[in-house]
């Protein structure tokens, strides 16, 4: 069975060492879990009795595309009203507890290791339901339309009802739960869960130009970063801007798993960030 690791909050004992892991460069952002303290959870209008970890948002020079927040919502909290922002599209994907989510007049129960992409333009609803907190990844992004392109629907599934699809050549140690069809060009980004048996790695430095965010649901490895090996453990995040190189070696014992969003299927950029107009 699957495990998703969530952060407690908190903050550390006045007798704890300063010295981390947190490393911010011009190529990566590293946010280890020991800093999802309560000192720097955020607030939502709209949102009953919830607070969030804010830990990717646009920057101009950096990872520009998307914005991901860890959600802690109390029992019987929520919003009927989550984002103001019509044309951004969202994945939800829910790490422990219970919710309620409306997406259009339809509702949906989910729990740990539930999936939901909502489209632009739709109404929905969040509801945290049962005795325990609920607690989600929420990853937003400006939807880029394309000509001749529809919007993609909405759709609420669970991991446990989708195939992991292992890389070819690698014994099965390395394989990606993929929520929608890579090759289906009315989506604009892909949010994955990528897995590695103990000895699996990715055996190249990745160089690409999507932008990255990982966030650790399970296990430990080392994560080569731009020119950096970095041990990384459940509960830590990792922020790409694009090109920056990448690779991997799960040390074990256990599988190693993270929550991966990229931004894909789209034309680069000519006229500025978001700029899609005809010539002059």
């Amino acid at each position: 069975m699957s495990t998703y690791y969530t952060p407690t909050g908190g903050l550390p004992a006045q007798t704890s060492l300063m010295t981390q892991r947190a490393v911010f460069t011009t190529a990566y952002a590293f946010i280890p879990k020991g800093c999802f303290s309560d000192i720097v959870v955020s607030y939502l209008p709209g949102w009953r009795d919830t607070r969030l970890w804010l830990i990717a948002r646009p920057m101009s020079g950096f990872s520009e595309t998307f914005s991901q927040y860890v959600m802690e919502v109390a029992p019987g909290g929520g919003s009927d009203a989550p984002d103001a922002e019509t044309g951004a599209q969202h994945v939800l994907f829910v790490t422990g507890g219970l919710i309620t989510l409306t997406i259009d007049g339809v509702g949906y129960e989910l729990d740990a290791g539930g999936y939901a992409f909502i489209p632009p333009g739709a109404k929905w609803t969040v509801l945290a339901e049962g005795n325990q907190p609920a607690r989600f990844h929420w990853i937003r992004k400006l939807y880029e339309p394309a000509p001749g392109v529809e919007i993609p629907p909405a759709f609420v599934t669970t991991e446990k009802d989708q195939p992991l699809r292992t890389m070819p050549d690698t014994g099965g140690v390395w394989g990606t739960t993929r929520f929608v069809d890579p090759t289906d060009t009315r989506y604009d980004m892909h949010v994955n869960i990528v897995t590695f048996q103990p000895g699996g790695v990715i055996p190249f430095e990745e160089t690409h130009v999507m932008e990255h965010g990982l966030y650790v649901l399970e296990g430990k490895a080392v994560y080569k970063l731009n020119q950096d090996w970095v041990e990384v453990e459940a509960g830590d995040f990792m922020w790409l801007r694009a090109y920056c190189p990448q690779a991997c070696y799960a040390a074990g014992p256990g599988p190693f798993r993270y929550l991966l969003y990229k931004d894909v299927n789209r034309h680069a950029h000519l006229r500025g960030p978001g700029a899609y107009r005809p010539a002059r």
